[in-house]
């Protein structure tokens, strides 16, 4: 007989509680959250945190997700615990044919994922954010809420791209780059740093 396994979020925030709420909407059951910084026994949306990160290895049986925005953050805690992650869809999501989704990502209400688009591990796309056709989304990822990326565009590892901003078809953003809520793209960006603006550039 095949059992759902339980999930343990990793996060106790409000990222925490969207992605529990979306396993939930899903059919899974969320065992509890992991959160260094919420006491032991908070309720989140009806599950309880249980503890710490560090005690993650308490629950081999479990699947995790790790629920936390910051893309650095959520690097070093996948890289320091090997478990099995699984991801999180909202039943609302748009999914085209040939689209992969790496391990530990999460993908929020009302996203578009068109055709033969790539989305690596640990990564986030937003509430409302429209990943366009032949996408590479890198690991360690976050494209946020209402986000345009056009098709055969290319997202570096450990990228951020914030709230509102459009990225031109065809365009390579390397890693580790951050992109201003509301920026416009339309230009390689080929060095790591924080770009804003319409059309964006590089923040001195």
């Amino acid at each position: 007989m095949n059992i759902k396994k339980q999930y343990i979020i990793m996060g106790a925030g409000g990222h925490g509680a969207v992605v529990a709420d979306m396993l939930y909407q899903r059919g899974f059951a969320v065992k509890g959250f992991l959160d260094d910084g919420v006491d032991v026994g908070v309720a989140v949306l009806g599950a309880q945190v249980l503890g710490k990160i560090k005690d993650c290895t308490n629950y081999p049986e479990c699947m995790f997700i790790i629920a936390i925005g910051n893309n650095a953050t959520r690097k070093k805690i996948a890289e320091t615990y090997h478990l099995e992650y699984g991801s999180a869809i909202h039943p609302s999501v748009i999914i085209g044919d040939g689209v992969k989704v790496g391990r530990g990502s999460v993908l929020m209400a009302g996203a578009i994922i068109n055709p033969r688009s790539t989305i690596g591990l640990h990564s986030i796309i937003n509430t409302g954010a429209i990943v366009e056709h032949d996408n590479k989304i890198g690991d360690f990822v976050h494209v946020s809420p209402r986000s345009v990326l056009g098709g055969d565009v290319y997202v570096g590892y450990g990228t951020h791209i914030g709230i509102g901003a459009c990225v031109k078809n065809g365009i390579s953003i390397c890693d580790d780059v951050i992109v201003g809520a509301g920026a416009v793209i339309v230009k390689d960006i080929v060095e790591s740093g924080i770009y804003a603006g319409v059309p964006a550039k590089k923040m001195e």
